[in-house]
Parts: structure tokens; sequence; C-alpha cells
């Protein structure tokens, strides 16, 4: 077997080289050249999904958004331990993400955009929550590899006062935020609670899977 096979290839906005490949049995997104998500290293996606359902109360009718499909490991957990009533929006960026979730990703989450509970949306996430006026018990992020713009340079606005104050707004009473981040930025930190946020860390691990 080669030990790295080019599966698609694209750009993204900006115009920067996107490509997915099958490195030593695993699939691997990469921006750049940069590695932003490995199916080896899905732990911390599914932990939050853990994190977001014991630090809210997500009731029968929770509404849930996931933003930044990636592989689909955040939305598999969400979708395992969300009810039958849940509603699940996703926003994506990147429609070529969409589109190898539909297609050669789709079996490692389980085909979880086929679930009739999942709204899938490609765009930008604050222009989504600006478009949108719905509220929302849990916000799942995991669109950079942190509290800084790696996928696009627009992504920064994510991370900003503003964006902040967006995101806060367009969650419920009690609702949770779970931000998937490669690092602690105790700046982020101060941000968010400038913005409402009650901010606390949470070590998770990436749980690496052996290639078959």
């Amino acid at each position: 077997m080669r030990q790295r096979e080019l599966i698609a290839e694209s750009t993204t906005p900006d115009g920067d080289a996107l490509t997915l490949t099958v490195e030593h049995g695993e699939h691997v997104v990469r921006v750049r050249g940069e590695t932003l998500m490995s199916a080896r290293l899905r732990g911390s996606e599914q932990a939050m999904a853990t994190l977001a359902f014991t630090s809210a109360t997500l009731d029968r009718d929770a509404r849930i958004l996931v933003a930044g499909l990636g592989m689909g490991f955040t939305l598999r957990a969400v979708l395992d331990r969300a009810s039958s009533n849940a509603r699940i929006s996703v926003i994506e960026l990147l429609a070529d993400v969409l589109q190898w979730n539909r297609g050669p990703l789709a079996a490692l989450a389980a085909h979880p955009l086929d679930d009739p509970r999942v709204d899938a949306n490609l765009g930008d996430l604050l222009d989504y929550l600006a478009d949108h006026n719905a509220a929302f018990d849990a916000i799942l992020i995991d669109i950079d590899n942190g509290p800084e713009a790696f996928t696009v340079a627009g992504n920064d606005r994510l991370y900003q006062g503003a964006g902040l104050d967006l995101l806060h707004g367009a969650l419920r009473e009690r609702g949770v935020m779970v931000l998937w981040s490669a690092f602690r930025s105790a700046a982020f930190e101060k941000r968010l609670k400038q913005c409402g946020f009650a901010a606390r860390s949470v070590t998770a691990r990436a749980l690496i899977r052996c290639g078959s």
C-alpha cells in the first residue's frame, strides 16, 4: 500500500490547497499541506459531544448546532446521545467537506448526514447565525485548530468580540458552547468571559486508533 494516496483535491475560499488523502490506512484532510483533521485522531471530537451533554440541560426538543462538520465524528457523537426528537443543524464552510462526507468519508462516522434529525447547511457560521433567528441549547464548534484563523483568514472574526457576542446571543438560557482547540489560550478565555461566557478549559484525549 502506498503511504499516501490522494483521494480528492480542491481549494478553500482563500485559494489554498485542500486535499483528502489516505495515509497508512487513515483518511486525512489538509489545508496548505498542514493537517486539518485526521480519522486517526477522533477522540477529542467525540468528547465535545460528551461535554455538551453533561454541561447543558438538553431535553427531548433540544436544538443543537454543530459548526464544522469535519469527518462527521462530532455529529455522530451528538446523534448517539440525542433523543429522537432532537434537531441538529450543521453549518460547514467548505462545500467539498460536505461532499466528501456524503462520499468517501460517509462510512467513517456511520453516515451521520443521512439521519433525519440533521439539517446540513453550507456557509459561514456567523452569517448563518445572523440569517437564522434561532436559539440553541448547545453549539459545538470545530472549525479551526484553535481560537484563531486556520482554515480561512475570515474565521478570525469568530474568536473576537463581535463574533462571540453573536454566539452568546444564539444560546438559550443555560445553553453551552464547546469549542475544539489544539492548545489552551488564556487570551481567548478572557475574551469569552468578557462576552458573558463562564469559560473553562477541558483536556481530552485524542484516542489514536490503529489503522487496519
